[in-house]
């Protein structure tokens, strides 16, 4: 009941605050009424749910491997954000993949949901716990998995305060493949029995690098910057640019043909970092327009989602951002994967255990601020050595930590509905 109360009381604000978040986004407004249930009846989907663009990345991985399983097995993904939801059509559009908004977290919304697409297994992406969905779940007998769960001391403390009502919305979920130890203690202390929880580790770790990706950063580095050097400043947050940009001042003030790649995190801040680059006179280029990038351009606007990895694959040097703001930073496994060197800010909540990994192996550097970065960039931009040493330790890492969803799929029923492909409308 406690659950349902607040529920209500705070849906209006949750909402509103989603379509602020996605006034810049495609899609915000148009799926609304998904947001709250509707949508075409589905034959029986599994379903699996990934807040935003990097959870959308992470089940591409089980989605690929339960159409191995069984090619006519119905899929179901649903996401919280406009972005999300463009990444996830991009990746699964043709496929025979479902892709919608997920509903609120409200009892009328989530019945509705459940009626319209009678999954028989859902599985949810990392952090969300949603305690009236997960009660909906139980109570219709849907078994529900979190996989490449993880949760934050932070959040667990917060969770706790709930007691019994919280434990009682944990009923329904059977699995939780955790990305680490200390993930698996913290779902324990808040009431899963010890037999359902499993340490599968990070999906992301199982991203596996397109071609396509390879051959997009090459032809990218050929026209953009053939002769330049190139760092990317990836997943950036509102009052980080400032900083990153004026590290890039100082990485120029001693190698003044440097290009930053500068690839904001949220789709609905690229047009307020263009109207900024502009007041601080940089000489920029915007990607969704195709400006030409040339001898004077210092800083490319990546203004258009799913393009970080090319950009990535194009740079010599990775920022991984949400990290010089407390934000908890965001994901360190993309530039691993692509061999690249990695610096990252002293805010890592999100990722703390792949970071110790990555700074175990001398994969990854630490900077505190805006000229920590600009004398990190500087010098790996200097020192092709050092880049390709870390470069090489990040992919070590990343071979280490691979099998995550071969262990996540031994943890699913055997059997699951077959009932045919999935198409599914905005």
């Amino acid at each position: 009941m406690i659950f349902r109360f607040i529920a209500y009381l705070l849906a209006p604000f949750y909402l509103a605050a989603l379509l602020w978040r996605g006034r810049g986004e495609s899609g915000s407004w148009r799926g609304l009424g998904q947001r709250f249930g509707l949508g075409p009846a589905l034959p029986s989907p599994v379903w699996l749910h990934a807040a935003s663009v990097g959870e959308v990345q992470a089940a591409a991985i089980l989605v690929t491997a339960l159409r191995e399983r069984d090619a006519q097995l119905p899929l179901l993904v649903t996401t919280t954000t406009a972005a999300g939801l463009a990444r996830a059509r991009s990746l699964f559009e043709g496929a025979g993949v479902a892709v919608r908004f997920a509903p609120l977290d409200l009892p009328g919304s989530v019945r509705r949901f459940l009626e319209r697409v009678r999954p028989p297994l859902a599985i949810v992406l990392e952090t969300e716990i949603w305690p009236n969905l997960f009660r909906a779940c139980g109570a219709a007998g849907v078994p529900l998995m979190l996989a490449s769960a993880r949760i934050s001391a932070k959040s667990a403390r917060r969770y706790r305060w709930l007691g019994r009502a919280l434990r009682e919305s944990l009923t329904g979920v059977v699995q939780v493949a955790a990305q680490t130890p200390a993930d698996a203690r913290r779902f324990a202390d808040l009431g899963i029995p010890g037999p359902r929880i499993t340490v599968t580790g990070n999906l992301k770790a199982d991203l596996a690098v397109p071609d396509s990706v390879l051959r997009n950063g090459s032809q990218l580095r050929a026209r953009l910057a053939p002769q330049r050097p190139v760092w990317v400043a990836g997943s950036t947050h509102e009052f980080e640019e400032q900083q990153v940009l004026d590290a890039h001042r100082a990485v120029c003030q001693t190698n003044p043909t440097t290009l930053l790649v500068l690839v904001p995190r949220h789709p609905r801040r690229f047009t307020a970092v263009a109207e900024w680059l502009q007041r601080e006179h940089i000489a920029f280029a915007r990607q969704s327009r195709a400006d030409p990038v040339t001898a004077a351009t210092q800083v490319l606007l990546v203004d258009a989602m799913g393009l970080l990895l090319d950009f990535y694959a194009a740079g010599d040097v990775a920022f991984v951002g949400g990290s010089l703001v407390a934000v908890g930073g965001h994901n360190l496994l993309e530039p691993a994967a692509l061999g690249l060197p990695i610096l990252t800010g002293p805010h890592h909540a999100n990722g703390r255990e792949i970071l110790q990994d990555l700074l175990a192996a001398e994969a990854v550097r630490v900077v505190r601020d805006y000229a920590e970065l600009g004398g990190a960039v500087a010098a790996l931009l200097r020192d092709s050595a050092a880049r390709r040493r870390l470069g090489e330790n990040a992919l070590q890492v990343v071979s280490a930590g691979r099998g995550s969803g071969a262990r996540v799929m031994r943890l699913l029923p055997a059997q699951l509905s077959t009932a045919g492909p999935v198409a599914d409308h905005p």
